[in-house]
């Protein structure tokens, strides 16, 4: 009977092993999917605060206030936007 109990023992680490082991996994998913969607709203809102820094800029050197503002922080949305799309289209190609 000695075999029986150290196939017992065996089985039993194996298991245990296989269960740290997709802990690991899905832990390194939940990052990788929370680092995915903070990219993904960081390039957002860095495209529209860049299109209307520039608007800003514009308007104080040809004293448009406010239209070019109005102009580049919608570009800088349509761009963010387009960003986005195009980064989760790269993540799905991925997955």
């Amino acid at each position: 009977m000695p075999d029986f109990d150290d196939f017992k023992i065996r089985l039993k680490i194996a298991k245990d092993k296989n269960k740290n082991d997709s802990e690991i996994k899905d832990n390194a998913e939940n990052a990788s999917f929370m680092g995915n969607a903070f990219k993904l709203g960081t390039e957002l809102v860095s495209a529209v605060l860049v299109g209307t820094i520039i608007g800003f800029i514009l308007d104080s050197w040809f004293d448009t206030k406010p239209w070019l503002i109005l102009l580049f922080f919608f570009l800088g949305s349509i761009a963010g936007i387009m960003n986005i799309i195009r980064a989760a289209k790269r993540m799905q190609q991925k997955d």
